[in-house]
């Protein structure tokens, strides 16, 4: 049985999209900001210095697609070994899997390049405007000549390592050498300066201007990484039955561990944060705070939290520096929210305001959702089980696949004009080429022998010899004859050695005489 569903249309010409308001980071030092520094120098280090390192004579890192060749360090893939690259991909996918069930976002905070190329945007930024509030003020002011000092150096700043970074990125391509020779006269194709450009233009708009919104709105990982957490997932997080109440206070006031209130039920404890978002106090309201947080069902009226003594006060202050330091701008204590990038810069801040007013550190901190609520958490669950097996044996075979790949490659062509010649001596003859591939940086002999289920079927030069050049592929043309004749198909496998024993590879075809 059917019914209609009454739609209500309602249309008041307003715009479906709000104007996202700008986030000034705060400048936070702590350990974890110090670690996420480390990431970022280690990771954009490999990324700009790599092009430039030379290994056996030529380019450390090079993809060489007009070759067909990808070069890393002492190995080098070709497109037989698309293989190994589809199986990197898969451990990626599968590693992140892994490390987001057990620990959360941790490659969205120290590892993915919008993140760390937004980290140095931002570093350039407070070089040239200042810290937060100074960032704010000057944007609210009027154009002045120090506003417009401040503002074209950030973006020359900004243009320069841009650039850097589209030059850098096709140097992965083409040899960063000469592509640096070549630009001083001003030398380059039409591709490469595209690229260069193209690239530049992308980090400068993503990594100065979109920022956040690129993890909100067009990174789909903030999307299905719910699928990947459950309550013993290590995330970012606010622990209400200590910091409830939130309220500013003297010193003085011992922390609630030192209290006879001590912690709050979180049933109690989650009323406070629910009624303190819907009713954020001015402090918040300050701060810009902002995230995506939603209810089920019909919550009608919510009232808004007392006026509560200070020795009801929780430990959290709210000082709200745990949002202005916030890449992505939301407020943590209102839960786990699909913004939060898992950077940890809400904990150094909120650490340092701990250790000021003298309480534990550990307000917001890593936990997981079972931790905070006072029961027990499983790291070892069946999930992480199989995502670790998966990923360690994933990891083996790829490693024992390049290991133990052959640096020679040998395939088998039969002549398609005709299956068959008859010679005038009545022998039998079949055309083949066979495509050599050397994969080692040395010029190599190989020689090519037969193998045949039927006798009689032989090479007609006898043991045919070839010269190969260090990564090199050489088209042998080679003759099959059968001086008895030969009827129908009979399998041949050709063999190909290498003079000094150390490649060996067989291929199987098939000769063929008259019916």
């Amino acid at each position: 049985m059917s019914r209609n569903i009454p739609i209500d249309v309602v249309d008041d010409g307003a715009s479906l999209y709000v104007k996202e308001r700008k986030v000034y980071p705060r400048d936070v030092s702590g350990p974890l900001n110090r670690l996420r520094v480390a990431a970022v120098v280690w990771l954009l280090g490999m990324f700009y210095v790599f092009p430039w390192l030379r290994w056996d004579g030529r380019q450390a890192v090079l993809f060489d697609l007009p070759a067909r060749k990808f070069h890393v360090f002492g190995l080098t893939f070709w497109p037989q070994d698309f293989l190994f690259l589809a199986l990197l991909l898969i451990i990626a996918a599968l590693a992140l899997f892994f490390f987001t069930a057990l620990a959360g976002r941790l490659f969205c905070g120290y590892a993915c390049p919008q993140t760390v190329w937004t980290e140095v945007f931002l570093w350039m930024e407070r070089w040239t405007e200042g810290d937060r509030p100074k960032r704010m003020k000057l944007d609210a002011g009027p154009w002045t000549r120090e506003k417009i000092l401040r503002k074209g150096a950030k973006h020359a700043l900004w243009a320069v390592f841009a650039l850097w970074t589209g030059f850098t990125f096709v140097g992965f391509f083409t040899p960063i050498t000469d592509l640096g020779a070549r630009l001083a006269t001003l030398s380059w194709g039409g591709w490469e300066t595209f690229w260069v450009l193209f690239y530049g233009f992308a980090t400068w708009g993503n990594a100065g201007f979109l920022r956040e919104q690129v993890c909100k709105y067009m990174c789909p990982y903030a999307r299905f990484q719910s699928a990947m957490f459950d309550r013993n997932t290590l995330i970012i997080a606010y622990d209400p039955m200590r910091g409830e109440p939130r309220g500013p206070r003297k010193r003085g006031l011992p922390s609630v561990f030192e209290r006879a209130r001590g912690l709050l039920d979180p049933r109690t404890a989650y009323d406070y944060v629910f009624r303190a978002g819907k009713h954020p106090s001015a402090a918040t309201q300050a701060a810009h705070a902002k995230g995506t947080i939603t209810w089920d069902g019909d919550l009608d009226e919510i009232q808004p939290l007392p006026k509560f003594k200070f020795e009801e006060l929780g430990d959290c202050i709210d000082c709200t520096i745990c949002v202005q330091v916030c890449p992505t701008g939301i407020d943590i204590r209102n839960g786990l929210q699909y913004e939060c990038i898992a950077c940890g810069a809400c904990i150094d801040a909120c650490d340092d305001v701990m250790d000021k007013m003298g309480y534990p550190k550990g307000l917001i901190r890593y936990s997981t959702q079972n931790a905070i609520d006072g029961k027990g958490t499983r790291v070892l669950r069946p999930r992480i089980l199989v995502y670790g097996a998966l990923l360690a044996g994933l990891i083996a075979a790829w490693a024992v696949g390049v290991g133990t790949r052959s640096d020679l490659i040998v395939e088998a062509l039969r002549d398609r004009n005709a299956l068959y010649r008859e010679t005038a001596g009545g022998a039998i003859e079949n055309d083949y080429t066979l495509k050599l591939v050397n994969k080692t940086d040395r010029d190599r002999s190989f020689r090519i022998t037969l193998e045949s289920a039927v006798p009689g079927i032989e090479l007609r030069d006898n043991a045919a010899s070839v010269q190969a050049r260090a990564e090199a592929v050489v088209s042998v043309p080679v003759v099959l004859v059968a001086r008895d004749g030969a009827s129908g198909r009979t399998d041949v496998r050709f063999i190909v050695e290498s003079d000094d024993g150390e490649s060996r590879e067989t291929v199987d075809s098939s000769f063929f005489g008259p019916m």
